[in-house]
């Protein structure tokens, strides 16, 4: 074989810090343009968005995930600038230090796209916290209580 040829999907989960309600309507939007505008200058492709006002969820379609860390951190940290420079009033905006990340098979995309559709339904009956560890203990992830939501 001459070429390698590589794809990979990932859902990717991150809070704002302290669990806010930053991502309010007037913004949601906006926010969501942004960070498809900053995944696909990083060479990716952002299959779904969605979330609640204190977190959010992404599937993305990498080719290359070699700065796989680079790429988050300079998903969060764009955005998160991005937000203080156009709604002034958001100054205290941040999203949290880490973030979670799992990888999807081509066979399941379906479904976590219409989970990520689906996420104020889901939150009726789950806060975020519960949805996190329910996500990290279906990936078969060991986390430290201590750090899961913080």
């Amino acid at each position: 074989m001459t070429h390698s040829y590589r794809v990979h999907f990932y859902h990717c989960i991150w809070s704002t810090k302290q669990r806010c309600a930053f991502i309010i309507p007037k913004v949601q939007m906006h926010l969501y343009t942004y960070i498809n505008g900053i995944i696909t200058n990083q060479s990716g492709n952002l299959l779904e968005i969605g979330g609640m006002p204190d977190h959010v969820h992404l599937l993305l379609k990498l080719s290359d995930d070699q700065q796989y860390s680079h790429f988050i951190r300079n998903v969060k940290a764009s955005s998160s600038s991005w937000i203080h420079k156009n709604f002034p009033d958001m100054q205290e905006f941040a999203w949290q230090e880490g973030y979670g990340s799992f990888s999807v098979s081509y066979s399941a995309l379906k479904t976590v796209q219409n989970y990520i559709q689906n996420q104020e339904k889901h939150h009726k009956n789950m806060t975020f916290e519960q949805e996190y560890r329910r996500l990290l203990q279906l990936h078969d992830t060991p986390y430290d209580e201590r750090f899961v939501v913080g």
